[in-house]
């Protein structure tokens, strides 16, 4: 824990609370991609170190909160056949589409298990020969490397009964989207570290050219997330906005070389549904024909519904970052952790599940 440790530092957070405070001389709205930059702002209370002047927006960053409903009622349909076993990460099992969750299906009777990475679900199809073992691939640039690297492998020995439910996502043409919606306003950008170690922090160039937007990759401690809102702060001030990477430990500015292979030899770019953003072309990944006989989608002839958002449920604003979690009228009342409405408040990234948890309902 030593590193970790130090960039926990309490008194070189003070330091850096005292020179935000001391730089900042204008309102400067910045928006949080990343769900883990979220829960992580909250659980260390840098919002209560910011100077008034300083906003913070929660952006579309949590993979099971952009998941389409109709996406997870096919999800849950796949779960409730005899002949199929769904194998998903923990965050998805709960979350409800307008049939239900994969944790009600399971309670009756489906086959749905948790793993933690797609390799342990290929081995699961190995035992399990006679079931067509399907992993739901939620998840955007940082996950999506190992899932090639499974599908990869599942062709190379050859197991039949493994597929994949394609829901893979990439950030930059929401991004785009956002910037272009005159109810956001935005002046900076924290960039999200994990995905940046994928794709380098050059990905967000266009968002400088572009927009003129001020950017910088985080890291996801205090001092990292303190030291990139000031250095977004001096950006906007200057006038000269750039992408700065303050995750150097990490990132760079080309990203993971080898990863990148991987998805570019198993995926390609489609148009895909988010949830509150709608359809955005190329957003999506899909795999290759090459491929398809472990596309799950391909292989069964599975079409996705249009979705629609239940009712009172504002998940869709709070993802765009036009709205906070106390203003829907569900929050803590008819939506909370263990009766959730919408996925913001089931997933451990969710901007929902944070504000509950620690203690927007206090304020």
């Amino acid at each position: 824990m030593k590193y970790v440790d130090e960039y926990r530092n309490g008194k070189l957070v003070n330091v850096l609370r005292d020179e935000l405070n001391r730089i900042t001389t204008q309102p400067i709205r910045v928006m949080e991609v990343c769900g883990t930059h979220t829960m992580s702002i909250f659980r260390h209370g840098i919002r209560d170190m910011l100077p008034e002047q300083v906003q913070l927006i929660s952006g579309p960053g949590c993979p099971v909160c952009v998941t389409p409903s109709g996406m997870i009622d096919r999800f849950v349909e796949l779960a409730e056949r005899s002949d199929i076993i769904i194998t998903t990460f923990g965050d998805m099992i709960r979350v409800p589409g307008d049939n239900g969750s994969l944790a009600q299906a399971r309670s009756r009777g489906a086959q749905v298990k948790i793993v933690y990475s797609p390799m342990d679900a290929l081995a699961f199809a190995e035992k399990e020969s006679d079931k067509l073992v399907v992993f739901l691939s939620v998840g955007f640039e940082t996950t999506t490397p190992t899932i090639a690297a499974t599908i990869l492998e599942a062709k190379r020995r050859g197991i039949e009964n493994f597929c994949v439910f394609p829901a893979n996502k990439v950030m930059p043409p929401p991004l785009a989207v956002l910037m272009q919606d005159p109810e956001l306003q935005l002046d900076g950008l924290l960039c999200p570290g994990h995905v940046s170690i994928i794709t380098g922090s050059d990905m967000f160039n266009f968002l400088v050219v572009e927009y003129n937007l001020a950017c910088v990759v985080a890291g996801f401690e205090p001092t990292d997330i303190l030291q990139a809102i000031i250095r977004i702060v001096k950006q906007v001030k200057q006038g000269c906005p750039t992408v700065e990477n303050c995750y150097g430990r990490v990132v760079t500015s080309k990203g993971n070389g080898r990863a990148k292979q991987l998805v570019e030899e198993v995926f390609k770019f489609v148009d895909t549904e988010w949830r509150g953003l709608g359809e955005i072309p190329k957003s999506g990944l899909g795999i290759r024909d090459d491929y398809k006989k472990f596309d799950v989608t391909k292989r069964l002839g599975i079409s996705i519904p249009s979705s629609q958002e239940p009712k009172g449920c504002r998940c869709g604003e709070i993802l765009k970052g036009i709205c906070e979690p106390t203003d829907c009228p569900l929050f803590g009342k008819r939506c909370g952790p263990n009766y959730p409405v919408g996925p913001c408040m089931v997933s451990s990234e969710g901007t929902c599940a944070a504000w509950y948890r620690y203690g927007a309902l206090e304020q």
